[in-house]
């Protein structure tokens, strides 16, 4: 007599699971791949501008003086340092449609503080190597008559500035959000790797921000290794997206 077979679903792969619906996550899965690796392209571009005309960490005046000397380099370098943080929140949503199957709460907390972190870092108005508010400031410097005038505006430069070289509470959640994440690609889906390149990501990354200025060398390692997570999760979401069928009858077809 034939005994009735047993299968255990809890450890079942989410590839081999597509919605109900008939879609996937394939085309998520990809962009978000392409978008953390643009997010690096685009911070290094950045960071290229930083060297061709580096700004002063220090003093409202040659701030301003510096700015109306390279606006055109400036602005982009900023909007370089700015715009691209929206692309993490995409790379964070993929990262939890992909390991929610295998730990939901773990998976939601970690996408919501790091994505939320990134998307907090557009209304932040410094970007750590200046700030747009600086543009406006060094127009106003560069036109007033006095010296008075021009002091005012130093002195409001010299604020900002001072806002730049603050360590900030998203940079440590942001880093937390990695760390969270990884622990949960342990279990699968994602190369173990990539998992603990992030637990080691995330977990410098808190220290680095908390003393970014304290021990400025943990910052810029944070810093390097930060953009090899981001490039490594870019490769692995895309490679993931190559191996999710595009729907479900797809999948079924696949299996049969």
């Amino acid at each position: 007599m034939d005994q009735p077979k047993s299968r255990q679903q809890g450890h079942a792969s989410p590839l081999a699971t597509p919605p109900a619906d008939g879609q996937t996550w394939r085309r998520l899965y990809f962009w978000a791949g392409i978008s953390s690796v643009l997010f690096v392209a685009l911070l290094v571009l950045a960071l290229v501008l930083d060297f061709a005309a580096p700004p002063p960490v220090h003093g409202g005046a040659e701030t301003l003086e510096h700015i109306a000397r390279n606006k055109g380099i400036y602005l982009a370098e900023q909007l370089l340092w700015i715009v691209p943080n929206i692309l993490p929140v995409l790379v964070f949503v993929a990262l939890f449609v992909a390991l929610a199957p295998l730990d939901k709460s773990l998976a939601l907390l970690a996408a919501v503080v790091g994505g939320l972190s990134w998307a907090l870092i557009l209304a932040v108005p410094v970007t750590s190597r200046g700030s747009l508010v600086l543009v406006y400031l060094s127009d106003r410097y560069s036109a007033a008559d006095d010296d008075a005038a021009r002091l005012r505006y130093a002195t409001a430069a010299e604020a900002i500035v001072a806002e730049n070289n603050t360590p900030a509470v998203v940079g440590v959640l942001s880093a937390l959000g990695i760390l969270l994440i990884s622990l949960v690609m342990l279990k699968g889906v994602l190369p173990r790797p990539l998992a603990w390149l992030g637990i080691a990501t995330g977990g410098l990354g808190v220290v680095a921000e908390g003393l970014r200025h304290a021990v400025p060398e943990f910052y810029w390692s944070y810093g390097l290794l930060l953009w090899v997570w981001f490039v490594a999760v870019g490769l692995g979401l895309i490679r993931l997206a190559a191996r999710t069928p595009r729907s479900s009858g797809a999948a079924a077809a696949a299996r049969a």
